[in-house]
């Protein structure tokens, strides 16, 4: 084998990561009757509404809460699946990397993530309160719950390409190296 070569995904990263894109489909299916002129984006406009008025406005447009519980109900899950995919992609790319500051970037990386995932589920507790009776206090904190979440997504993510490029060489199956020589 060449150094090009990869380290294959193992079945178990494979598998979360099956599950979480198919619930991710379905969470997009479920936004689509959630999109109207209130919401043009469905949930997510829900998510930034920060004030109960547009909060109320949304729900309005919405007219029945069936498809935006359904949504919120399986985000649940959504963020379980993501949250578990990343730590486990996180672990597998620190397979090769012994170093001090990789396995301490691959500390933050992992915290980032469960700080995402927690954040989501916050949210989410969040919006289906605010549902029933939208605030502007429950609405301002859906949308920093919502924004914690992405910020921590994309750093964490960020981590992760810095903990692969921290060296030169790829992940390489065991024995890759002497062979190539």
């Amino acid at each position: 084998m060449n150094d090009i070569a990869r380290k294959p995904i193992p079945t178990g990263i494979r598998w979360v990561g099956g599950f979480t894109a198919a619930v991710l489909v379905a969470q997009l299916g479920l936004n689509q009757p959630l999109q109207t002129s209130a919401a043009p984006q469905g949930m997510l406009s829900f998510q930034l509404a920060t004030t109960g008025e547009g909060a109320a406005a949304i729900v309005e447009s919405w007219g029945t809460s069936f498809w935006a519980e359904t949504s919120l109900w399986s985000g649940f899950l959504f963020a379980a699946l993501y949250t578990t995919l990343l730590i486990l992609l996180t672990n597998h790319l620190l397979v090769d990397r012994p170093g001090v500051r990789e396995r301490k970037t691959g500390q933050w990386v992992r915290g980032l993530f469960v700080v995402a995932g927690l954040a989501h589920v916050t949210e989410y507790s969040v919006l289906l309160a605010n549902l029933d009776a939208p605030s502007d206090r429950l609405s301002l904190a859906a949308t920093l719950l919502a924004l914690t979440n992405y910020t921590a997504l994309l750093v964490g993510i960020a981590g992760l390409v810095v903990i692969r490029a921290a060296r030169r060489h790829p992940l390489h199956p065991p024995g890759a190296r002497e062979s190539a020589r």
